[in-house]
């Protein structure tokens, strides 16, 4: 069963691709993530390194709602994302302001992440436009066990 509350506290590694709407690997990344958590809300700090050695730095806040329904928000997201969680899936649907040369486009993304055990859950998002399908990325999420 997926808690994201326990799932985001903590330090997380993360290794992913963005395929385009061919299926062709156009970009790959590293992310080291740390979640913390004060009552309902947690600040997640997401630091990405590209292939091509450029950097991106995300800071979501995530509040739980309910045991089921939580939204966000982050610098480069318009508006709010929602989120709902059943068992050990997460949909996560929000629109990113993604920079792509000297323009930003507003891209929806559909997000679904599936716990997988205690320390892995895989991430397939679907990015669109105009309901037009652009690709996919694809994650895999690593919880970092705490030396105790």
């Amino acid at each position: 069963m997926l808690d994201l509350r326990n799932y985001l506290d903590g330090s997380l590694d993360a290794w992913g691709m963005f395929q385009d709407r061919n299926g062709q690997v156009v970009k790959r990344f590293q992310v080291k993530m740390v979640g913390t958590w004060s009552n309902n809300v947690c600040r997640l700090e997401e630091d990405f390194k590209y292939s091509d050695g450029s950097t991106q730095r995300r800071v979501w806040t995530v509040t739980r709602l309910d045991a089921n329904h939580y939204t966000g928000t982050a610098d480069d997201v318009v508006g709010s994302a929602t989120g709902e969680a059943f068992g050990n899936a997460l949909n996560w649907r929000y629109t990113l302001a993604l920079p792509v040369g000297k323009k930003v486009y507003n891209v929806k993304f559909d997000d679904w992440m599936f716990l997988m055990d205690d320390e892995v859950m895989l991430n397939r998002a679907v990015m669109s436009k105009w309901g037009f399908r652009l690709g996919e990325v694809t994650l895999e999420f690593r919880k970092l066990r705490s030396e105790k």
